[in-house]
């Protein structure tokens, strides 16, 4: 097998049912690669905790500092970020850096199962139905897009301002 050209485009985003933890942290990994090389100016993500995301991963990372321009805003909707805080440095330092382009929202008062786990991007998107088994749907449909970004936007009001930059003391 022959090594990959880190300069590559990578390839195009799928779109269907896709099974398996492996394979939706793949779709994560190849969607901010993605926003990287075609410069999507707006993403939203969405989930519980971020657990299971491979937000902190080198790869992951260095896609979104590719991604990082002015004009670009991400958007992250969670329940809680101290999982991620403790779990994904890199991630967190990112967010510190990149913090004029990120903003988040806190729905603290969501149940498990309410909070859709999702990346919504202007042109594609990717929902998380079974975490468990980490079965997703990945797709360019425009009124899949609408109807999961009314949703995203029902929560973002419903939401807070979280996950700082940084936590000052006094």
């Amino acid at each position: 097998m022959e090594p990959q050209d880190p300069d590559a485009p990578p390839p195009p985003l799928p779109e269907g049912r896709r099974e398996g933890r492996a394979q939706f942290s793949d779709l994560v990994r190849q969607a901010f690669a993605t926003a990287a090389t075609e410069g999507w100016k707006h993403i939203v993500v969405c989930d519980g905790d971020f657990a299971d995301w491979p937000l902190g991963e080198r790869e992951v990372v260095a896609s979104l500092n590719a991604w990082a321009k002015q004009g670009r805003t991400l958007h992250m909707i969670a329940r809680q970020y101290r999982t991620l805080r403790e779990q994904q440095p890199r991630f967190v330092q990112w967010r510190v850096t990149w913090g004029h382009l990120f903003e988040a929202r806190v729905c603290a008062g969501a149940s498990v199962d309410e909070l859709p786990s999702l990346l919504w991007s202007p042109g594609w998107t990717m929902e998380r139905l079974d975490a468990v088994r980490g079965v997703c749907v990945a797709s360019r449909d425009p009124s899949r897009r609408v109807a999961l970004q009314e949703n995203l936007e029902g929560w973002w009001i419903k939401g807070t301002p979280g996950f700082p930059a940084s936590v000052l003391g006094l």
